[in-house]
């Protein structure tokens, strides 16, 4: 995709995601731009069609065979694929009903149960039974007057000694940024600590069409409830 196109996209999904914003919908968004794609996947700037690089890198060194994983706002699926394909027992979701059926259709002999759900409306029994959740630009897609709730909704579902990955942009400062999406700041991200949470790892990345954005992929343990 050129650059021109891509920019293009860019700027209708983020008009799109504020129009929905003044109405205090900070998620509907999701749905109208995976159903305006008609199933295709150069309609969506974020599609990638391939796993994360960061996610391959990752689980060069781990082995996740039969541990209960749950990937954040899958999308159309690549990175739950790869989980699956890796031998984890991958539990998928997406707001987008449009998203998970194009799951569906791609991935029609799948183990990966793919599932319509609201982050912030999970039932209970999801709470601390996960052992490795995979969150690839969920937080950073959602405004910063939600992103404490956000943030306690994805920690509280992973088991003690479990790991979370979060891909996400960055910020320097506290300040409230533009977006979307709305880069994270390590204050936000302090808030895992209030769950038991440690920083193992940050994983610096770059993406290839705008060097300039600071991006990283970093892991947490839970070390407690």
């Amino acid at each position: 995709m050129n650059e021109e196109k891509l920019n293009k996209l860019r700027q209708k999904v983020q008009d799109l995601a504020l129009e929905y914003q003044k109405k205090d919908d900070f998620t509907g968004w999701f749905e109208k731009v995976y159903s305006d794609a008609l199933e295709h996947p150069q309609e969506i700037p974020w599609a990638k069609m391939q796993p994360h690089t960061c996610l391959e890198n990752w689980l060069k060194t781990k082995n996740i065979s039969n541990k209960k994983a749950l990937v954040i706002g899958c999308g159309l699926g690549d990175d739950s694929e790869f989980l699956a394909k890796k031998g984890a027992n991958v539990t998928a979701f997406d707001i987008a009903p449009s998203s998970i059926e194009w799951c569906k259709k791609r991935f029609n002999d799948s183990s990966v149960n793919y599932l319509v759900a609201d982050l912030l409306k999970l039932d209970d029994s999801w709470k601390n039974s996960f052992d490795l959740i995979f969150e690839s630009r969920t937080i950073q897609a959602l405004p910063t007057s939600i992103r404490r709730e956000v943030i306690e909704a994805i920690a509280t579902l992973l088991k003690p000694k479990g790991t979370l990955l979060v891909v996400t942009r960055l910020r320097d400062t506290e300040d409230t940024p533009d977006g979307p999406p709305w880069p994270v700041s390590d204050g936000e991200l302090s808030q895992f600590h209030e769950y038991g949470y440690e920083e193992i790892t940050r994983i610096p990345y770059s993406d290839p069409n705008n060097l300039s954005i600071k991006q990283a992929l970093i892991e947490y343990q839970r070390k407690r409830l």
